[in-house]
């Protein structure tokens, strides 16, 4: 029997180091078997965990119209000026049509956007900054709150839950923008300001409207300021003219996508998300939703055309 005593199990005391050794074995066992479960999500096709909680070096820049909201935000404000006289009915409607051919065409002109420009400023010069304000407020609930996107909201969400700041980045005046962002209970708003003194507007432009470049550039200079780090940050938007902005973060995504927007997105392998509904508005990039408001571009642009051509 006692050539067998090395089959019998003894007990022996376990020193520091040996439960040190047994701890040190069993934990990287356990990371192991994370990995490989991590690995094997990933073939999957899985994406990892994005926004990353806690990041506070990070922050998301969302895009505004047909982004954030069914429509264009300017439009949306422009029928609120309309129903309070602010300009006659020939004038909204001949702006609609020119607004539907623009999103069909998708071609900007230069001289006719300038022109546009300075006819809208026109529209609220002289008026308070306050008095403007105040009629944004009503105009969101009237309008804008019930063509949100749900799901380009819960992608914001995702981020302040994250603990990490939204602003939104539009070329709607900084005004409307500011409005939207905070019934969204988001971070604020990026957006083109106009000239204002003594808190009326004097119908000139501070710069020029925050689109395309511009809105890469407000970015730029609003990561810097906060101490973002923008290979961190994401930015979201449908249009292909807003380009630069997502080429600037390390996140980009492309959210109910114009056709250049969508194949640029293909080709750089971002992230797509397409809220809409119905074949026509993913290939064309037209807004879904039916009437003049879902066509327009922007209000303001209302009103210029027919009065220059009159």
């Amino acid at each position: 029997m006692a050539a067998l005593g090395w089959l019998t199990p003894r007990r022996r005391s376990a020193t520091a180091r040996s439960v040190l050794a047994g701890e040190a074995s069993a934990e990287a066992a356990r990371k192991s078997s994370q990995d490989a479960e991590s690995a094997a999500q990933d073939s999957a096709g899985r994406e990892p965990e994005f926004p990353v909680l806690g990041d506070d070096r990070a922050a998301a820049f969302f895009d505004l119209d047909n982004t954030v909201m069914q429509g264009a935000a300017l439009f949306h404000f422009g029928r609120g000026l309309y129903k309070r006289k602010f300009f006659e009915t020939r004038e909204l409607a001949r702006f609609a049509w020119q607004q539907a051919w623009f999103r069909l065409a998708g071609v900007e002109d230069p001289e006719h956007m300038q022109d546009a420009r300075d006819s809208a400023l026109s529209i609220v010069k002289g008026h308070r900054v306050a008095e403007l304000r105040a009629i944004g407020e009503e105009i969101y609930d009237e309008y804008m709150a019930e063509r949100i996107w749900p799901g380009t909201r819960a992608l914001a969400q995702a981020h302040l839950d994250a603990g990490q700041k939204v602003w939104l980045v539009t070329a709607a005046p900084v005004e409307i923008a500011q409005v939207i962002a905070r019934r969204l209970g988001l971070t604020g708003a990026l957006g083109t300001v106009a000239e204002s003194v003594d808190g009326v507007y004097t119908g000139r432009l501070v710069g020029e409207p925050l689109h395309g470049p511009a809105k890469a550039e407000a970015v730029r200079a609003l990561a810097s300021a906060e101490k973002l780090e923008l290979g961190r940050c994401a930015a979201y938007s449908d249009s292909h003219n807003d380009i630069p902005m997502l080429s600037l973060v390390g996140h980009p995504y492309a959210i109910n996508p114009d056709a250049k927007l969508r194949r640029y997105a293909r080709e750089k392998d971002w992230r797509l998300r397409d809220y809409r509904t119905g074949r026509k508005a993913a290939k064309v990039g037209i807004p879904a939703a039916a009437g003049v408001g879902a066509v327009a571009g922007g209000t303001a642009a209302a009103i210029a055309f027919s009065r220059r051509r009159r």
